[in-house]
């Protein structure tokens, strides 16, 4: 260690009382962090590139300091699906200082790690005053039956109105409209459920019309349109 002149000569005194750090919540617990190895927690975080074409929304649950699940789901620019099959093999196994400063690939990715990083280490978590925290699996809960991302796209012009293509229920196949044309429902297809279907021996017409659901007034629409083509 090497010191200046001045802190040479300059005479010691004692530093007195330590008092540790705040405790901080993780997993129903105070914990005085002290290093990476005491922290804990599940939480979520959003990140986006520099461009802002993209986004990505990625889900840790953390023990001991250790990456030990990992979510990634990604929306916007074609390469972000690469980006988070790559990313989902590198964070686990990891403390999440070495995740901070990994290359997770996607700058989306990467933004979303360091604020997840913040709010882990600040007792932030999802699972702060959770006892035990959430089980290993637990990341998959938010994707439900159909282990697929929860995703809506709609699309609009001034002069020809909304079209609703991806709702939290699936992939729209019809629009209902009333008499003056405004959206009172629309028919859906679960895909999760379609491929456990299809999966499972049945035939592919079959499983898409039982996959296939309604909301709204969709019975007492005066027509229906596929947003897609019409």
């Amino acid at each position: 260690m090497i010191y200046s002149t001045e802190v040479e000569h300059m005479c010691p005194v004692a530093k007195g009382a330590y008092h540790g750090p705040a405790p901080i919540p993780e997993e129903g617990k105070w914990v005085q962090v002290k290093q990476i190895e005491d922290v804990s927690g599940f939480t979520h975080g959003i990140g986006w590139c520099a461009p802002q074409q993209g986004g990505c929304k990625l889900t840790l649950n953390v023990k001991d300091g250790i990456i030990e699940e990992a979510l990634v789901e990604t929306i916007g620019c074609s390469g972000m699906t690469h980006s988070a099959a790559m990313a989902s093999e590198i964070l686990i196994g990891k403390t999440i200082l070495e995740a901070l400063n990994t290359d997770l690939v996607c700058d989306a990715i990467n933004t979303a790690m360091r604020e997840l990083f913040l709010q882990i280490v600040y007792g932030r978590s999802q699972s702060a005053f959770s006892e035990g925290g959430l089980v290993i699996g637990g990341g998959l809960e938010d994707l439900g039956k159909g282990l697929s991302s929860q995703v809506g796209t709609t699309y609009a012009t001034k002069v020809k109105g909304p079209r609703y293509l991806n709702l939290t229920e699936g992939y729209i196949t019809r629009q209902a409209l009333n008499a003056d044309d405004e959206i009172i429902g629309y028919e859906f297809v679960n895909l999760g459920k379609m491929m456990e279907y299809i999966k499972g021996g049945m035939d592919a017409n079959d499983a898409l019309e039982k996959a296939k659901g309604h909301y709204g007034q969709f019975d007492d629409a005066a027509k229906y349109i596929d947003p897609r083509q019409e």
